[in-house]
C-alpha cells in the first residue's frame, strides 16, 4: 500500500503525461466554433471534472463496469471533428445529444464487441501494442521542436530543452531507485519548466485570469437535440475509439502482468460508454482510454490502482479549481515533448516485447506483424492519403491504430485460422483415400 503523499505525486504525474492531449480538446472545438473565453474555460473544466469521474468509474468498477486496471480517460481526439461538423450544421445542443446516444449504444454493443477477442492472439496483441506507440511518437517530436503550427517550431532552444528533459529522466532513472525513479518524468517536467522559464518561456497569465471556483452544470449548453445523421457519425467514432481501448486494455495487461479475458474487456467498454454519457450530460466529450499513460506505468514500474485513483481525483478537483487547473498549462510543449519521448518509446518497448513471444520463424506470424504495423504505421504518418474518400471512410482510415488493429486481426484470420480449419478436415481425407 503507497503513502497518501506518494499516490497525489504518482498520480499527478500521470495527470501531467496526459495533461496536454486532454485540454487540446476543447481548445481546438471552442475556437472552431467561436466561443465566448468563458465558454471555453467552461469546456476545460468539464472536461478534467468529467475524466475524472470517468478515470474513477474505470478503476474502481463494479460487477458490470469499469477494467479494473491502472488506466486514465481522457477525451478523443477523434470526436474533434464531427463535433466541430455537427455542431457547425447545427448546434452544440445537437453534438451532445448524439454524444449520449452514442454512449448509450457502446454500453449495449460491448457483449458484442468482447465476442470477438479470439481474433486477438499474442501476435495481434504485440502488433497493435506497437502500432499505438509508433503512432504516437510523432506526437512526441512535435512537441519536442515546440508544438506543430508554432513560430519558433525547430528552434534550437525547444529542441534543447526537449533533449535537456529526457536527459533529466534518463539520469533518476539511471542513478536513482524507489519512489524518486518513479516520479523521474514529474521531476523531469519540472526541472525543465524551470528552466524554460528562466529562457522566458513560461508565461502565468492564463494563470493570474483563471477563476478559483467553478461548478460543472449539466446540460450548460443547453437541452440535448437529436439527429439520426449526427447519432450515426457519433456512434462510429466510438466504434473506433473501442478498437483503440480494447488495444490499450491488452497493453496494460502485458504491463501489468495480468490476463485480460473478454469479460474484462466487456467491462472496460461497458465503462467507457457511461462515461461518454457523463461527457454528453456535462457538456464534455467522448471518452477512450489514453495510451500515453501505458508508458508512464510501464517506464515506471508503479502498477497499483491506487495511483489512478488518486489521478481520478485530482482531475475532478483541477475542473473544479480552474485556477489550479491552469498552472498545469505552463509547461512548454518542448518539455512535454522530451518526456513524451521516453513514455511513447516504451510502449513501443512492450509491444516488441510481446511479439518476441511470438514464432516469428513461422511465415502467417511474421506477415501478420509486418503488415499490420506498416499499415498502421503508414496511416498515421501520411493521413492525406485518404483525402479522397467519402467522410467517414477517411475519418477511420486515417487513424493508425485502427487500419493497423483491423489489418492484424484480417491477416490473422485469412492466415491462421483457415489454416487451422484446413488442417482439422486433412486427416479426414488422407484416411479415405488410404482406405480406397
Amino acid at each position: 500500500m503507497l503513502a497518501k503523499h506518494k499516490i497525489v505525486t504518482l498520480g499527478l504525474q500521470h495527470i501531467l503525461a496526459m495533461y496536454a492531449g486532454a485540454v487540446v480538446v476543447p481548445l481546438i472545438i471552442g475556437g472552431a466554433l467561436n466561443l465566448t473565453p468563458m465558454q471555453i474555460a467552461y469546456l476545460i473544466a468539464a472536461d478534467l471534472f468529467t475524466c475524472g469521474i470517468a478515470t474513477l468509474l474505470q478503476v474502481l468498477g463494479t460487477r458490470y463496469t469499469g477494467i479494473r486496471l491502472p488506466v486514465v480517460l481522457g477525451c478523443t481526439f477523434t470526436a474533434v471533428g464531427p463535433i466541430i461538423a455537427i455542431a457547425s450544421t447545427s448546434n452544440l445542443a445537437t453534438a451532445y445529444g448524439a454524444i449520449i446516444i452514442s454512449g448509450i449504444f457502446v454500453v449495449l454493443a460491448a457483449p458484442l464487441f468482447g465476442k470477438l477477442l479470439r481474433f486477438f492472439p499474442t501476435v495481434v496483441q504485440g502488433s497493435v501494442v506497437t502500432i499505438i506507440g509508433l503512432s504516437l511518437i510523432p506526437v512526441a517530436m512535435n512537441n519536442a521542436a515546440g508544438g506543430q503550427g508554432m513560430p519558433d517550431f525547430g528552434q534550437p532552444h525547444n529542441l534543447l530543452l526537449a533533449l535537456g528533459t529526457l536527459v533529466i529522466i534518463l539520469l533518476i532513472n539511471r542513478f536513482f531507485t524507489g519512489f524518486i525513479r518513479a516520479i523521474s518524468v514529474l521531476l523531469g517536467l519540472i526541472v525543465g519548466t524551470a528552466v524554460a522559464y528562466t529562457m522566458g518561456m513560461v508565461s502565468f497569465a492564463n494563470v493570474a485570469e483563471a477563476s478559483w471556483f467553478s461548478v460543472v452544470e449539466p446540460f450548460y449548453f443547453g437541452t440535448p437535440q437529436f439527429s439520426i445523421v449526427a447519432i450515426v457519425t457519433m456512434i462510429l467514432v466510438n466504434i473506433i475509439s473501442m478498437a483503440e481501448s480494447t488495444g490499450v486494455y491488452f497493453a496494460l495487461g502485458k504491463v501489468t502482468n495480468t490476463k485480460v479475458t473478454d469479460h474484462d474487456v466487456v467491462k472496460g467498454l461497458r465503462g467507457e460508454g457511461v462515461a461518454i454519457v457523463l461527457g454528453g450530460i456535462f457538456n464534455a466529450f467522448p471518452y477512450t482510454a489514453f495510451s500515453q499513460n501505458v508508458g508512464l506505468v510501464s517506464l515506471t514500474g508503479i502498477k497499483s490502482r491506487d495511483v489512478m485513483i488518486g489521478a481520478g481525483g485530482i482531475l475532478v478537483v483541477l475542473g473544479l479549481l480552474p485556477k489550479l487547473a491552469a498552472l498545469t498549462t505552463v509547461i512548454p510543449n518542448a518539455v512535454l515533448g522530451g518526456a513524451m519521448i521516453a513514455m511513447f518509446g516504451m510502449v513501443v518497448a512492450s509491444g516488441i516485447n510481446i511479439l518476441s513471444q511470438v514464432d516469428l520463424s513461422k511465415n502467417e506470424n511474421l506477415l501478420i506483424a509486418a503488415c499490420s504495423i506498416a499499415v498502421g504505421l503508414g496511416s498515421a504518418a501520411v493521413p492525406t492519403m485518404f483525402d479522397q474518400l467519402p467522410t467517414l471512410a477517411k475519418m477511420m482510415l486515417q487513424n493508425g491504430i485502427v487500419t493497423g488493429s483491423l489489418t492484424a486481426v484480417i491477416l490473422n484470420i485469412l492466415l491462421v485460422h483457415t489454416n487451422k480449419k484446413a488442417s482439422q478436415t486433412a486427416p479426414a481425407n488422407v484416411t479415405v483415400s488410404e482406405a480406397s
